[in-house]
């Protein structure tokens, strides 16, 4: 009797497309999975509220929202690939917050032109101070990074409150406030299509550049559809982003806010990391050093150098959203960046940084914090109480952990 072959189960052969789908791309399958659930989380934060969430002037705010924690991020994945943490984060961005607004109001006149700048300058020189403090004794004495930056947490939030004593410093200068975004602290509809033709130009430079250097030196390409569609996808998503941060008119007007400068700071940032992470030495002593320590420094690297650079890098990223955070407020107070380091610890393992070291991106790290703001945006909408809030968020980021281990076991990455 002729026999036929079985024919294939259509619900085991979705995963072997959809696998083959994703090599072809050569897209983590992480990076995918998280994009998934934040378009199912942002849909169904939409349905509960009303369909409120997804609105042009509810996805301006949360962009505007994602900034502070997205600019640390990007910082905090370069130390947790190193095998290490960063708890005062938080306590950075408000002393160095604080350390701003004294500035500018008792140091230097408001109204001049160069205020704003030359706060922001001694705000992040404070930053990068205090980077270096605490590198110093987890380089060079060391002491685990958990232990200096839990204390660094104490510290930076203690020298927040005695710089005035717990009083709030404002107003602050009309031109630092445009940092933080608000009613004048956007580019407009013309700059912001501007801006998305430059990103849309440097998306195709970058695929044909990756696609011809890789030819010259024989390594592998994708199918030319393949890189088409990622093309098309990420050209797709700047002329949407463009569109939605147009969508947002200014109060009692007909002219579009356009994309916010908060948010022009975390492009910024995550552009020069991702670089840094990909395209230098300094990048990839980093990972080196966060896959085998002891590896690295038989290579040659200097590690300790390494990571008090890491550790300045991600006090200057903090004073930088401790800049955005308090010109958002319009105000220097003590309370300034509470609980960041949560939401940028989770941003970062959500966005597939490895707690156990050498495995994570800049541009996960980003999606984690939009996933992260969201879920916040999305309880203040629906009137959840800040008790309930920090419930929520501690249960995303056992999950988060909980996830990462799964992921390392499977891929035989535990130790």
């Amino acid at each position: 009797m002729a026999t036929h072959p079985p024919l294939e189960s259509p619900i085991r052969s979705r995963p072997t497309r959809l696998s083959h789908l994703l090599r072809s791309l050569e897209i983590d399958v992480r990076l995918f999975g998280m994009i998934g659930a934040l378009i199912i989380i942002w849909i169904a934060l939409h349905l509960l509220t009303d369909n409120t969430f997804l609105t042009p002037r509810n996805l301006w705010n949360l962009a505007v929202q994602t900034s502070v924690v997205g600019i640390i991020a990007a910082g905090m994945v370069f130390v947790i690939v190193m095998r290490h943490i960063d708890l005062s984060v938080g306590s950075v961005v408000g002393v160095t917050g604080m350390i701003m607004a004294v500035a500018q109001t008792q140091l230097f006149p408001l109204g001049t032109e160069w205020n704003w700048l030359a706060t922001l300058l001694i705000g992040l020189l404070a930053g990068a101070v205090i980077g270096a403090f605490q590198g110093f004794w987890i380089a060079y004495q060391g002491i685990p990074a958990f232990i200096v930056t839990l204390a660094g947490l104490l510290i930076f939030r203690g020298g927040a409150w005695l710089l005035t004593e717990g009083r709030t410093v404002a107003p602050l200068d009309s031109n630092f406030q445009l940092l933080g975004g608000g009613l004048a602290g956007s580019i407009g509809a013309t700059w912001s299509w501007v801006v998305g033709l430059l990103a849309i130009l440097a998306i195709i430079v970058i695929a044909v550049r990756n696609r011809v250097g890789r030819k010259r030196l024989g390594f592998s390409v994708r199918p030319l559809w393949a890189e088409l569609l990622l093309a098309g996808a990420g050209i797709a998503f700047v002329v949407a982003f463009v569109l939605v941060m147009n969508a947002n008119l200014r109060p009692r007007t007909d002219i579009p806010h356009g994309i916010p400068i908060p948010v022009l700071i975390l492009l910024g940032v995550t552009l020069i990391m991702a670089a840094i992470a990909r395209l230098t030495k300094f990048g990839r002593y980093i990972y080196a050093m966060g896959g085998s320590p002891e590896a690295a420094k038989l290579a040659g690297i200097n590690t300790k150098l390494v990571t008090l650079l890491v550790f300045v890098s991600i006090g200057v990223l903090s004073a930088l959203a401790g800049a955005v955070a308090t010109a958002r407020l319009n105000a220097g107070v003590t309370s300034t960046g509470m609980f960041a380091e949560l939401h940028v610890i989770a941003a970062a393992v959500i966005g597939g940084t490895s707690l156990g070291g050498g495995v994570g991106t800049v541009v996960g790290a980003l999606i984690g914090a939009i996933f992260m703001q969201s879920l916040q945006n999305g309880m203040v909408l629906l009137g959840l109480t800040s008790a309930l809030q920090q419930i929520v968020i501690g249960l995303v980021l056992i999950m988060a952990v909980w996830l990462d281990v799964v992921y390392r076991r499977r891929s035989g990455l535990q130790e």
